[in-house]
């Protein structure tokens, strides 16, 4: 299973939050009105659609998103990019504003999902998706102009992905053509490659690019050696799941006198061997990250680099680029050095390993990984007291067997090894980012930067009206550090409490996402000045970038081209949140079809949300989440209560809300949208 994804950084946070269901609406696109009124505006943005046709378009500046009617479309899909006329004098805080789209700004480069139908000459793609309403018609002279990719012919019933090119006028349903040929529905590899295509992220490598890494001389020379600190009769160590083989950091130890150590942490020396402009750092760039599904890695480097030139393992010589630190036993730092090493690992860790060590103080390189823990425990508390956020969410974890079949789920909670890796890799991370913007030659140097806005205050005020709901009392939020000390008690007095996990996602949601910019804004939820992304550049190009400018640096340079790695870090910051949406629609993916042979099975659970369409519950003792349709409920007539978060049975008068505990059985598992129905099993009171 892929698991290496270390420390989320407030990159994102997912919604439960899914459309109603109704059966499928033809319109015609170009209906709506062109007309511009005197009393409309134009505004921008990305257009979400529903089930049923309709769009939400999300706008700078307004909290609410713009509701576009299935008649005012004009022919927009879900994930384009599009002109909306909105009312002139709105009120930005009204929950509901309507609007119109004026026209198509650019089509999403996202492909749709189907399955081929084909009667005689005609070809459609039928697409199940709760974001596109209609099916693709694929305009061909012949059948035998279906493309074949990947070794599988398209045809009848393959799973095919499909890219929108256009929507004639009078046409019923949009045209498009095949861009990849997935497989037979259902089996394990179409399906992962189906969640690749749709997120329009690569699962092979081009032949041009795996030679070109395969060329790649593994020859340490004796020139390249003398080049660099010798590391290799230092004790080093890798600390990684179980199941990773691309080991990118570890770390290294030695007392220097008594109470002062001296601390490595080594990273891949990946651009020594991946150079601009090669097929492999085009590749790279493309990807920008790896890609890390349930049941696989989708790796941004050919495995030749990703899992042998620069793998740490132990026992062998590899290259690293190393931030070496004088650290007292309070963890206070004394000094900090960066350059290239040569390094031997003396024994490869998994996280569990290292946990047994913590725990019994007994094990191999038991003193140096309890110091290292007791090091990186200060270095936490003192991160916490300076105004970090204590976000500490279970990730979810679907144990599937060789061909990818759901065995079962458990939820994964991170424990001292963790946060031994992730403070040091925290420490690197941050004084290198410290190191060009402060230390170097050049003034305000062009730099990769890993940064993290403060949040936004209608969300916050919106918190605290749902924290209030439940009791709960959000503190001060006058300034960046009052949020935080607010947001922290908040998080410590929701600790065990039935409406931990609604109130934490609400506080997750307030929060901004993490990007990659050239312009330093610090890191919130760190509580980072400087902070940057050094320390895993197998899997994430923007470390490769780092790694470039922090020698260019290091050597004199002058600042380089801020436009260029301003525009790169934009995309590297796209591709990672498709990367992330990938990896969540493959663990829903498992979690249906775990539950596709429990259909009619009843279960012990708890509510874990609420909304106008329906009653979340997580079932025990997996907790897998699905929905209890209100409008399917025909036991009693269920209304939600926005304003005091409840769910009330009109005729019986009971209430639900977060943490009740209830009974349900499994109604639907469809793979095909990823959807999980519970249905309410009424109890008489």
């Amino acid at each position: 299973m892929a698991t290496k994804r270390k420390k989320n950084d407030f990159s994102g946070s997912k919604s439960s939050k899914r459309g109603k269901k109704n059966a499928r609406k033809i319109q015609d696109p170009v209906k709506a009105s062109d007309r511009r009124s005197k009393s409309k505006v134009e505004a921008e943005g990305i257009i979400n659609l529903t089930r049923d046709g309709f769009g939400f378009v999300t706008v700078a500046d307004i909290p609410n998103d713009i509701f576009i009617h299935i008649s005012k479309m004009r022919g927009a899909l879900h994930g384009d990019r599009v002109k909306i006329l909105i009312p002139k004098n709105i009120d930005p805080r009204a929950r509901r504003i309507e609007g119109e789209v004026k026209h198509i700004i650019e089509r999403s480069r996202k492909p749709h999902i189907g399955v081929l139908h084909i009667v005689g000459k005609q070809v459609w793609a039928i697409v199940e998706s709760r974001n596109m309403p209609y099916d693709i018609r694929i305009p061909v002279d012949s059948l035998d102009d279906l493309p074949e990719m990947g070794g599988i012919k398209a045809a009848k019933g393959i799973k095919v992905a499909v890219l929108v090119t256009d929507w004639p006028r009078r046409s019923p349903e949009p045209l498009g053509k095949i861009v990849d040929v997935l497989g037979v529905p259902g089996e394990n590899d179409t399906e992962m490659h189906s969640i690749l295509a749709q997120y329009n992220l690569p699962y092979r490598f081009e032949p041009e690019v795996e030679s070109a890494a395969n060329a790649i001389s593994d020859v340490i020379t004796a020139d390249e050696i003398s080049k660099r600190w010798d590391y290799r009769s230092v004790t080093t160590f890798t600390i990684d799941p179980s199941d990773a083989k691309d080991f990118d950091d570890a770390l290294s130890i030695r007392e220097l006198e008594k109470g002062i150590w001296e601390v490595g942490i080594h990273i891949a020396d990946v651009t020594h061997y991946v150079t601009p402009d090669t097929p492999v750092d085009k590749e790279a760039f493309n990807r920008a990250t790896s890609v890390y599904l349930v049941d696989r890695t989708i790796p941004m480097l050919p495995e030749k680099i990703s899992n042998n030139l620069c793998s740490l393992r132990p026992n062998e010589d590899k290259l690293c680029y190393s931030v070496i630190f004088k650290i007292d036993d309070d963890a206070k730092v004394l000094d900090a050095k960066f350059g290239r090493t040569i390094i031997n690992s003396d024994h490869r860790f998994d996280y569990e390993q290292v946990q047994e060590i913590i725990k019994d103080m007994h094990g191999p390189l038991c003193k140096e990984i309890l110091k290292l823990h007791s090091i990186a425990t200060i270095l936490r508390r003192k991160r916490f007291e300076h105004g970090a956020i204590k976000f500490e969410r279970p990730e979810m974890k679907v144990i599937v067997d060789k061909e990818g079949k759901p065995l079962g789920v458990c939820r994964q909670e991170s424990v001292e090894s963790n946060w031994l890796i992730e403070e040091f890799m925290l420490l690197a991370n941050r004084y290198v980012a410290h190191q060009v913007a402060r230390k170097c030659k050049s003034v305000n140097p062009t730099f990769v930067y890993r940064v993290h806005d403060n949040p936004n205050p209608d969300k916050l005020q919106e918190l605290r009206r749902f924290a209030k709901n439940f009791g709960h009392t959000l503190g001060d939020t006058d300034n960046p550090k009052n949020i935080a000390r607010s947001l922290n008690n908040l998080i410590t007095g929701i600790k065990d409490k039935p409406e931990e996990n609604a109130i934490e996602m609400m506080a997750l949601r307030s929060m901004s996402r993490a990007v990659y910019s050239t312009d330093n804004i610090g890191h919130y939820g760190l509580a980072f000045q400087f902070y940057t992304h050094f320390t895993s550049p197998i899997r994430r190009y923007p470390d490769m970038m780092v790694h470039r400018l922090l020698t260019k640096y290091l050597n004199g340079a002058k600042s380089q081209d801020k436009a260029y790695y301003e525009e790169n870090c934009k995309y590297c910051s796209e591709r990672e949140q498709l990367a992330t949406d990938a990896e969540r629609a493959s663990i829903k993916l498992k979690l249906v079809e775990f539950m596709q042979d429990k259909i009619g099975q009843e279960f012990e659970g708890t509510v874990s949300g609420l909304t106008e369409w329906g009653m979340y519950v997580e079932i025990e003792p997996t907790k897998i989440e699905g929905m209890v349709s209100l409008r399917e409920f025909t036991k009693d007539y269920l209304v939600f209560d926005e304003e005091k978060y409840l769910i009330v049975a009109k005729a019986s008068g009971r209430k639900f809300t977060l943490g009740d505990k209830v009974k349900v059985r499994v109604l639907r598992a469809n793979l095909e949208q990823k959807l999980i129905d519970y249905e309410l099993i009424w109890e008489e009171t």
